[in-house]
């Protein structure tokens, strides 16, 4: 497998104004605009390289209902106690002072594509000529019965990171020897597919760290497979013998209902009875996709696989978790790779620039005991209306130690890379 060093990184995947509280956004007079929904993996990036690439001829304004960043990816390193929360938080000011975007912290509350405007929650509007969706996930809370987005007060999804995450450390730290947790997973599609199995590695981590080997971690999968399944189980047996247990379909039956008070999930098999659940529920499009009638009927959003264009209205692009990227999965890098694929195109659209062929890539590290890494990754081009991959690699079982815990490192680099990438 190849390595990936952080320079390698940004050069392969690329081939202080705070929120304003006027009624209407100030522009600057005659250049073209561009609005980013959406600070993460893919809208953080695309402002970016829009404002660099273009040296200052395209007015950048980057919305997002935070002040300060934190990291889905990487949070699981958190519950684990392998990073601290300020190291997977992230501010917008070299955003704003490196490159001269402006910073807006608030919700976008509609988008009117006729007019070309985004409406704030406040009431305030945005003018755009090109607009970059990336509003990442909102939950399915009714897909799992019983659970809901007050429930997940007590039961955290955590696939929001910010303070689901602390909230799930939290409760993680309070586990007792003997005590259960049950993590029920989500359904295809979904953000970061290792996800969930990399987080129940850092939970049995904790548990085995302060010595509390009779708990366990209860998977219940609706898949019947799940990315880089043999290497986790393979991971699981090695390190945490008996404390992590995965139940597919086919062995549960079904996950019929939670019970958020009492602490159960109920299946066809069983009732399951933890001190914690982690339930994560099915996904789709973040809220503003749907409501700018962006979305099809899965819940996500149809692109263009040579520009990341939305199919349909050619003045919006959709990049990241949002959309409908083919056989790229949901995730920070392949989040970034379409951005700059965006960027590029929106940068034709306004200034003239040139456009050069698509290209994406992704890979995904799980970490699953202390130096014992595994990733998985693809390149990608068009092909046949969608995104595919052209090559591809994964962690097989049997690694040496070393390889292992140079993927962990090659992880590291790999984070410190693209969130310099994303916020200069």
């Amino acid at each position: 497998m190849t390595r990936l060093t952080r320079r390698q990184f940004g050069l392969f995947a690329g081939a202080s104004a705070a929120a304003l509280t006027l009624p209407t956004y100030l522009r600057a007079q005659g250049k073209p605009r561009v609005v980013v929904i959406g600070g993460g993996a893919g809208g953080a990036t695309a402002a970016r390289y829009i404002a660099k690439d273009s040296d200052g001829a395209i007015d950048v304004t980057l919305i997002d209902q935070s002040e300060m960043y934190t990291t889905c990816f990487f949070s699981n390193l958190y519950v684990g106690g392998f990073r601290s929360l300020e190291s997977i938080t992230h501010s917008y000011d070299a955003l704003q002072s490196g490159y001269g975007i402006t910073k807006v912290t608030g919700r976008a509350a509609s988008v009117d594509r006729a007019a070309k405007t985004v409406t704030m929650e406040d009431g305030s509007t945005v003018p755009y000529d090109r607009l970059v969706v990336a509003p990442g996930i909102d939950l399915v809370w009714d897909s799992v019965e019983g659970y809901s987005e007050e429930l997940a007060e007590i039961a955290p999804h955590a696939w929001k990171a910010g303070k689901q995450t602390e909230l799930l450390k939290a409760r993680l730290d309070a586990i007792e020897n003997g005590q259960q947790i049950i993590m029920v997973a989500p359904p295809n599609p979904y953000r970061c597919p290792p996800g969930p199995y990399e987080r129940a590695s850092m939970m049995a981590h904790v548990l085995k760290a302060k010595g509390l080997t009779d708990s366990k971690v209860i998977i219940l999968d609706p898949k019947d497979k799940f990315s880089k399944q043999g290497v986790f189980q393979e991971g699981w047996d090695k390190h945490y013998p008996g404390m992590v247990e995965w139940y597919g379909p086919d062995v549960h039956g079904g996950i019929v209902s939670v019970d958020v008070n009492a602490g159960t999930v109920e299946t066809d098999l069983d009732t399951f009875k933890g001190a914690l659940l982690n339930i994560i529920p099915a996904q789709k499009a973040g809220a503003i996709a749907s409501e700018a009638g962006l979305t099809d009927d899965s819940g996500f959003c149809p692109i263009m696989a040579e520009s990341m264009r939305s199919t349909i209205d050619e003045a919006v692009f959709v990049i990241g978790d949002a959309s409908i990227a083919g056989d790229m999965p949901k995730s920070a890098f392949s989040a970034n790779s379409q951005a700059k694929v965006a960027a590029m195109n929106i940068r034709a659209d306004l200034v003239d620039s040139k456009v050069f062929p698509a290209k994406y890539a992704n890979t995904c590290w799980s970490l699953v005991e202390t130096d014992d890494s595994i990733k998985v990754g693809a390149q990608y081009a068009p092909a046949e209306g969608k995104i595919a991959s052209t090559q591809g690699f994964v962690s097989q079982t049997g690694e040496d130690a070393p390889l292992r815990k140079a993927n962990y490192e090659e992880s590291v680099g790999w984070y410190a890379g693209i969130t310099a990438d994303m916020f200069g």
